[in-house]
């Protein structure tokens, strides 16, 4: 496995207790950093946390709310001295329906976490990167939010926002040490495929010219390049890991 020098450094890393979130810690503890897992669900972070060792913290959040951000924010720099980075991955996919059919709680619900969640954590995060004049902050948005899946408006309109975020946020911190860069999986082999029907992913199977799921390692793999200092002339910019599925 090639390897990235994140030797102190701290990176929080949100929805890690599972998924491509825990394989991106996992990946970036591997390079050296230090992580704190930000997550809602209390219980896997913890089975997480003993999983991954000493060099990880832990941390009960909801992104979509500012004030837990910000105790989470306190936390991870009591622990480790401070926050290098910054990879918001957590999301959910709300339900599968049709644009006409969708709930506006559930619509509501979708975009607080996958999108206004997003602009919580860079609000509460940017600041301090800014005031050291460095950071590294990769947003997790999806192959949806480009070309967009029927029956899931909710999530791509949310993961397009990301992307937008994404490079609205890069032009705002130039010149101040803090790089912004956002990842695209399509999709990829996690549980949260068991919350959607067989025959939706097969669908989204068919899409990917390669063949095949993706894997959490793969995007990891890309989020440690962009979480380095490897990265210096990429900002603003979408990366994506969709086996050939992205046209631009």
């Amino acid at each position: 496995m090639n390897t990235y020098d994140l030797g102190g450094r701290t990176a929080a890393v949100t929805g890690a207790a599972r998924g491509i979130g825990y394989a991106i810690a996992e990946r970036l503890l591997a390079s050296g950093a230090n992580v704190m897992l930000w997550d809602i669900d209390a219980s896997s972070l913890s089975g997480a946390a003993a999983r991954l060792g000493d060099r990880v913290g832990v941390v009960t959040a909801d992104v979509a709310d500012p004030e837990a951000v910000e105790s989470a924010r306190v936390k991870t720099v009591s622990r480790f001295g401070g926050i290098d980075i910054l990879v918001n991955n957590a999301a959910i996919l709300g339900p599968t329906l049709t644009t006409c059919e969708y709930p506006l709680a559930d619509w509501n619900q979708v975009l607080h976490v996958d999108l206004t969640g997003v602009f919580i954590c860079c609000k509460a995060l940017v600041p301090g990167m800014m005031e050291r004049g460095y950071g590294r902050i990769v947003n997790i948005s999806s192959i949806a939010g480009k070309d967009g899946n029927a029956n899931a408006s909710a999530y791509c309109a949310a993961k397009a926002g990301v992307i937008a975020l994404t490079k609205s946020l890069a032009k705002e911190v130039v010149g101040s040490g803090v790089i912004v860069n956002c990842v695209t999986p399509g999709t990829t082999r996690t549980e949260v495929l068991d919350e959607i029907s067989e025959e939706y992913w097969h669908t989204q199977l068919s899409k990917i010219p390669l063949g095949r799921l993706g894997r959490v390692e793969e995007t990891a793999h890309m989020v440690a390049w962009l979480c380095s200092e490897a990265c210096s002339f990429s900002t603003g910019a979408v990366f994506d890991v969709s086996g050939g599925r992205a046209t631009y």
